[in-house]
């Protein structure tokens, strides 16, 4: 039997025993809402990724029947400039044709043939992460590589490493209205898209038949909107073993690596805490708010215009600034490639609206450089296209405009038709807005040019 002193001690030593467990299990249980603040974080940069693979899912889901929809390594050729029909993105360029191709270069490279052209012809090559990698811009066969790559080219092949085995080629081609469309249909008939294996032996090159599946058949933001916690974390986690973070993310992926977020890890949604459905969905809600005001540093003024500037397509660390854009504008060109100035008011700061008639006045017209071109476009309150009487969507430097005698230009913004319609752009009955796209921009001179203005008449 323990004397008294002793059972005391052996009490003592379990009380500072439980109270040790205690203290220690304090100070391990996790901070929920630290936890909180490191998934937003996670999320925010790892969107553009899921998102890009979702919009891939969609756009290669097909047999090869579909119209808009080209299997992996194929071409997806748009035939028609889009008009007031057109509903399948906001605000469409009525500038160009696009031929897009979703590569996998985690095999072999991909062989990109692309043709002379009397035109303006160019490809943006956009990793996994939304970054704009290369822009081939000069007729050529291009070797489209991941950066570890060893292999022989053969001659006359260009080498163009993308870090990412997912490569979203897209390829613009300015025309002059519908009545340019066969010579822009010659053009991409002589544009190649094949495996390097395939190229080496004479170019032969039966591409594969895709399949298709009812469930990819989704719209591809609200896909990965309604992705769980641990759907949108594992997707991450897979998709960046094949397609790996850059150098420069590793500071974050340390941090993030604490709530299970990296390449081939996997997700714990304990974590999380309770009732962690609710406040994923709060965090979804505040998203585009939290996205908004960040991205608002990056807006460059031009007058009574606004676009964003650096580093637009070419991201760096500015994670927030590249979830806002694949948000809004997945696949957005970097500044020396085109920018896109945007306005809903008049000079006054009055938003513009069909109620009114105005004059857009160019003392000058866009700066750009050889082989760019420009074009002002109006877009109705739902951001599409505004049906009009001569199915007329923008004004651009192929238009045939009449300029006044000193040279300067002004563009009619109406509802209803003037006597002359040679400069009228017609606007929709309500609210409505513009974007003015400069392609090829001569940024230097975009210091001092003065851009257009907005009277009412």
């Amino acid at each position: 039997m323990k004397k008294p002193l002793a059972i005391l001690l052996s009490l003592l030593t379990l009380l500072s025993c439980g109270l040790l467990s205690a203290c220690s299990a304090e100070k391990t249980q996790p901070d929920t809402d630290a936890v909180w603040e490191t998934v937003s974080e996670a999320y925010i940069y790892a969107f553009p990724l899921v998102l890009t693979d979702a919009t891939k899912t969609l756009s290669t889901n097909t047999d090869g029947t579909m119209t808009g929809r080209a299997p992996v390594n194929q071409f997806n050729h748009a035939k028609k400039l889009a008009d007031a029909s057109f509903r399948t993105v906001v605000t469409p360029n009525v500038d160009t044709v696009y031929s897009q191709a979703w590569l996998n270069i985690s095999t072999e490279p991909i062989i990109y043939v692309l043709p002379e052209a009397d035109r303006f012809c160019n490809v943006q090559l956009l990793d996994a992460w939304t970054n704009t990698a290369a822009v081939l811009g000069k007729a050529g066969a291009y070797a489209i590589t991941l950066p570890g790559w060893e292999g022989e080219l053969p001659d006359g092949v260009t080498r163009v490493d993308v870090p990412t085995a997912t490569v979203w080629s897209i390829a613009r081609t300015v025309l002059s209205g519908n009545e340019d469309l066969p010579n822009v249909y010659a053009i991409q008939e002589q544009m190649q898209l094949l495996p390097l294996s395939a190229y080496v032996q004479g170019g032969e090159y039966a591409a594969p038949k895709g399949t298709y599946t009812v469930e990819n058949d989704f719209v591809p933001v609200n896909k990965v909107l309604s992705m769980t916690p641990t759907e949108f974390f594992n997707t991450a986690n897979a998709l960046m073993q094949a397609n790996p973070p850059a150098d420069a993310d590793g500071e974050l992926l340390k941090k993030l690596s604490a709530i299970n977020v990296g390449a081939g890890m996997t997700f714990d949604a304990s974590l999380l805490g309770e009732g962690a459905a609710e406040r994923w969905t709060q965090m979804l809600q505040q998203l585009r708010s939290t996205l908004s005001a960040d991205g608002a540093k990056y807006a460059q003024q031009l007058g009574q215009w606004i676009y964003y500037g650096r580093p637009i397509g070419d991201f760096g660390t500015e994670y927030t600034y590249r979830a806002m854009v694949a948000l809004v504008g997945l696949g957005a060109n970097t500044v020396d490639v085109a920018i896109y100035p945007k306005t809903t008011v008049d000079q006054n700061g009055e938003a513009l609206t069909g109620e009114k008639a105005y004059t857009l006045h160019f003392d000058t017209l866009p700066p750009t450089l050889e082989g760019g071109f420009w074009s002002v476009t109006a877009y109705g309150e739902d951001d599409f296209l505004i049906d009009n009487s001569i199915d007329r969507y923008c004004i651009n430097d192929r238009s045939a405009f009449k300029l006044n005698e000193d040279g300067t230009l002004d563009i009619v913004l109406s509802k209803e038709a003037p006597e002359d319609t040679s400069n009228w752009l017609p606007v929709s009955d309500g609210d409505f807005h513009l974007f003015m796209r400069i392609y090829l921009p001569d940024m230097t001179a975009l210091d001092t040019w003065q851009p257009p203005v907005i009277r009412e008449q």
